[in-house]
Parts: C-alpha cells; structure tokens; sequence
C-alpha cells in the first residue's frame, strides 16, 4: 500500500504558500517586540503562514540554542546563554495580547542546566494562567533525560495538555535523535499519562521506517495510556540535516490515521504537512473528555 515518491524534488501536496497577511505580520511584530523564540520560525515548520496568519504560535522558551544536535532539527546546537528570568511574564504578556485561547510552549533542551530548565518550565505555566485565566495551555517537553522528579516540577504547574515526541520508531532513534532514547521517551510518556494528563505524542515519517514499525510504535503508545498522536511528513531543514528517505503519499498518511484510530487514540491528526502542534486548539476541543 506503500507508495515511494521521487525524493530529488518535493511533490505537489508539500507546496506551501509563503506568510503573508495582518495575521501574520501582527503576530511577527508581538514576537520581536518581546524578544520572544518560536518554534514556527526556528524550527522553520512548513505551517507557519497559515497558523501565525490565525494569531496562534508555538513558543519556544530557554532561549534558541540547544544541547542537543539531533539530525533531524534546525534549532542552532551550541552553549546556549542563562535562562531569561523575565521571559515567563513576556511571554504570557504576549499571549494576552495575541488574545489565544489555547497557548503552545516547547524549550530547547537544556542539558546544561542542573534541573534541564524544569523550573523556568513551572514558572512559565504559572505566569501564563495567572495573566490568562481561560486559556488552554498545552506544553511539548523534552525527555530530562528520563528524570521524572524532574518532570513533576512541571506536571505541578497544571498545564491541560502534554506531550513528548518519539519522533520517529525504535530502530531509527539513534540515528534520528541526539542522547535521546526510545525507551527514556517511552518512560516520560507514561510518567504523563499516569499523572491523568491528557498525554501527546507525535512522529515523522520519510526516515526510512517500515509500516510494520510505525504500528508497533502505535502500539507502544496505547500500551502506556497515550491518548493522541500527530503523524508528518520529514522535510530536510538544512543541507546538513538527515536527508528525506521517502515522501509518503497522502494515501499512507490517511491509512495510518485510520490505523491509529481503530487502535484506540482519541484523536490523530495525520498529514504531509501536520506538525505536533498543528491545530493544537481544535485538537483539544475536538478531544475534549474523551482524552481523559
């Protein structure tokens, strides 16, 4: 069922428009003006027109320069500078004036720190619910390298929705993510789910997995309480970034949605185009209770 693209040039369904429009520009300037990082333009998300152009952004706090060199990223790997103690009440001030109702915030990892940024995490969550009582936030974390004392630090901040992403299946992790490991992200996952969190996770496809490996990692998932998972499609940020193995069809991605939805996931958002936090807010309304 399987179809295999031509990997020399992009296909048809990957064309995007380029940003433009008052949404957009309005959104860009809130971000600057705030010195704030997002994860639509570091992580160069394909989406980024379309969801700034609707007044939603997906914010990266810990600053823009990771611990990490996972192949498949284009955040910049280096020795990032001290957490900014001011960047908890920019960023829910930012979010009051974008007026969102349903708030993304993703970090850089951030080894480097004794705590990996847990407490600027908790702080954030609070700061963004103190200034903006009735909106939903949603948190993307990294792994803490499996440490889930660490984890609680955040999980004690509330925040509605979290996730952790695979990334990819088990036989490809190492190759794909730096000091990452399936396991150690299986484990946060779980930590979450336990907790009674709505738990998220998400993968891409075009790294050279096999489909009986894409649904052993549904499985895995189910098997620890993961209630929804977002499926896209690799695009090669940079020359110096793993390159696409394969552009899946738009057939496949619609077989694994169904796949995934038969297998019990109370919400998949599967796409060429689909990022982790693409259409956050629909996904929560459209899960509601039964992610619970």
């Amino acid at each position: 069922m399987k179809e295999k693209t031509n990997i020399t040039r992009k296909p048809s369904w990957l064309k995007i428009k380029l940003p433009t429009g008052e949404g957009y520009t309005r959104v860009n300037r809130i971000v600057k003006q705030h010195g704030l990082h997002t994860i639509c333009s570091s992580g160069m998300c394909p989406n980024i027109g379309e969801c700034w152009g609707n007044g939603t952004a997906t914010f990266m706090i810990l600053g823009d320069v990771c611990t990490r060199s996972c192949r498949f990223c284009a955040t910049t790997t280096g020795k990032p500078l001290p957490p900014d103690p001011e960047e908890p009440q920019h960023l829910a001030m930012s979010v009051k004036l974008m007026g969102l109702k349903h708030c993304v915030v993703t970090s850089v990892t951030r080894d480097d720190l004794p705590d990996g940024g847990a407490k600027h995490w908790h702080d954030t969550i609070i700061e963004i619910r103190r200034q903006n009582p009735d909106t939903k936030i949603e948190v993307l974390i990294p792994d803490f390298n499996g440490n889930t004392d660490l984890l609680d630090i955040v999980l004690m901040a509330n925040p509605d929705i979290v996730a952790h992403n695979l990334e990819t299946v088990r036989r490809l992790t190492p190759t794909v993510r730096s000091r990452a490991s399936y396991e150690k992200s299986l484990k946060i996952i779980a930590h979450i789910a336990k907790k009674g969190y709505l738990s998220k996770s998400g993968i891409m496809l075009g790294l050279g997995e096999k489909e009986s490996e894409v649904e052993q990692l549904m499985d895995d998932l189910i098997a620890i309480g993961c209630k929804s998972i977002t499926i896209g499609q690799y695009l090669q940020p940079r020359t110096e970034n793993l390159a696409v193995a394969e552009y899946v069809d738009p057939v496949q991605f619609e077989h694994y949605r169904k796949m995934a939805v038969a297998k019990g996931f109370a919400f998949v958002e599967s796409g060429p185009l689909v990022r982790s936090s693409y259409h956050a807010e629909e996904v929560a309304k459209r899960a509601g209770n039964t992610m619970q």
